[in-house]
């Protein structure tokens, strides 16, 4: 069996340069929830020159909104959601706010990677349909902003041995175009 690499966040630049397009991961530390609304709410902070509700540089952002917790337990299933729904707002993050590593599924456009290329950003892929399952590596959650978007607030969450496949490195390799 293939031992992942550990990784912790946030993430520097030494990390973000030593991951490959198909590395297995093992996430550790704190990573920040955010869909759609919460990052057009961020971008548009950007826009004006506000600051952020929440400090973005070197930190992950996972795609997911994640359900109720059930009692006992941080957090419910949290899966990650379709990433190109974030497409038009990742190159701010990464450029304006220092983002460093995103968690989805599916593939990211040309501007989303040459992003990524150009400021040293990391993309994973997590299972999708195994909320549940991914819910098990959650050791906390806190609500950190935008509770008025109810599951797509952005959380904060605490992370041990989250799975994750490298699926788009920092220097452009991409596993969504690799030919069988």
């Amino acid at each position: 069996m293939i031992q992942p690499i550990k990784i912790e966040t946030p993430f520097n630049d030494a990390i973000v340069l030593s991951l490959k397009a198909g590395d297995i991961v093992s996430i550790s530390g704190v990573i920040y929830t955010a869909r759609d609304a919460a990052h057009k709410r961020l971008c548009a902070l950007i826009a004006e020159g506000k600051p952020l509700p929440l400090e973005l540089s070197g930190q992950v952002i996972y795609f997911s909104g994640p359900s109720p917790a059930a009692p006992g337990h941080p957090v419910g299933s949290a899966g990650p959601t379709t990433s190109y729904r974030m497409d038009a707002y990742s190159p701010i993050l990464i450029r304006k706010a220092g983002l460093k590593g995103m968690i989805g599924k599916g593939n990211r456009s040309i501007e989303v990677i040459e992003a990524m290329k150009e400021c040293k950003c990391v993309y994973f892929a997590a299972t999708g349909g195994a909320g549940a399952l991914l819910s098990k590596c959650i050791t906390a959650s806190e609500t950190v902003c935008y509770e008025d978007l109810g599951a797509e607030a952005i959380h904060r969450f605490t992370v041990k041995d989250f799975p994750a496949i490298t699926a788009i490195d920092c220097y452009g390799n991409n596993l969504y175009a690799l030919k069988p």
